[in-house]
């Protein structure tokens, strides 16, 4: 099949956002890839919106001087989207025209290999009963010494460096129009926090427009197809926005993991390991502070 075309979100951040095509075209893969480029447009009416639009504006200009790959489409959005809203726009509109993506941002490093990781594994497990998703990111928590294989499949998925296929996408309800009842299902809830007890915090405050995220609901997706999102052993991309994201904070759990080259060995037999997704949910799991914080003022 046709190399997966890549699509980039950016809003901001140039500096931020050289570094990740400079990376990016470093894939020898990037020069048989189209690269679609989502721009958000500036914040109005806000007391930073004069320097807003001014850092939006020297994204634009440096945005027509990509090279490095098969054709690089531009979209400008006129007004600020939003993080989530571009990505579940941006995303859709590719993803119809070429029944999959590789979908990265502004802030993530890659190795020169992930392109070739993602592509073999999109055709690899495209019709895999488990894989609903492939993340070029692993969270630094801790893999049993004796787990054997290259990959592993994790019931939350990643919005750092990943790909999907048509078929999956369009499963998400972006409405979540069954939050109400799910909300008050004790054992739903308990198996939706199989791989973080922060993601029913976060999912009650996106659904109480605190805030907006479309991750959490790619990962409600995930639950509720009963499917996962196979990730390498190894991470292939680094996240370097913890400055000034949009939804990293500065203790955020997505700590920086170092690159690593090389090829991944994909299995097709991979299966959902008990003691890694344990792992993961102790990796995952709030401070008592902000267990505190969450029950006393959002009332989660």
């Amino acid at each position: 099949m046709p190399f997966a075309p890549i699509v980039l979100f950016c809003y901001n951040r140039v500096d931020h956002l050289r570094e990740t095509i400079k990376y990016l075209s470093n894939n020898p893969l990037a020069r048989k890839s189209v690269l679609y480029v989502f721009s958000d447009g500036p914040k109005m009416n806000t007391p930073t919106a004069k320097e807003d639009a001014e850092r939006v504006q020297k994204v634009r200009s440096y945005l027509p001087t990509i090279e490095g790959f098969a054709d690089v489409r531009i979209k400008e959005a006129e007004t600020n989207q939003g993080l989530a809203n571009s990505v579940i726009r941006g995303v859709t509109a590719v993803i119809e025209q070429h029944g999959r993506v590789i979908v990265m941002e502004d802030d993530i490093i890659c190795t020169t290999d992930f392109l070739d990781f993602q592509n073999a594994a999109l055709d690899f497990y495209e019709h895999h009963p488990l894989v609903f998703s492939i993340s070029g990111y692993l969270y630094p928590f801790s893999i049993p010494p004796a787990y054997s294989e290259e990959v592993l499949l994790l019931p939350r998925a990643s919005s750092l460096g990943w790909s999907t296929w048509k078929n999956r996408w369009e499963l998400a309800d972006w409405s979540v129009a069954d939050y109400a009842h799910f909300i008050q299902d004790s054992k739903a809830r308990q198996a939706f926090s199989a791989s973080g007890s922060d993601l029913i915090p976060m999912f009650a405050k996106q659904q109480k427009g605190l805030i907006s995220s479309w991750a959490i609901r790619w990962s409600y997706t995930h639950f509720k197809q009963k499917r996962y999102c196979l990730y390498p052993i190894r991470s292939k991309v680094e996240h370097i926005g913890y400055d000034a994201g949009t939804n990293f904070g500065r203790f955020s759990r997505f700590q920086n993991t170092a690159l690593h080259e090389g090829k991944i060995r994909l299995t097709a037999d991979v299966q959902v390991d008990p003691e890694v997704v344990q792992n993961l949910k102790r990796h995952f799991k709030p401070s008592w502070l902000r267990q505190m914080i969450n029950r006393y003022k959002y009332g989660i």
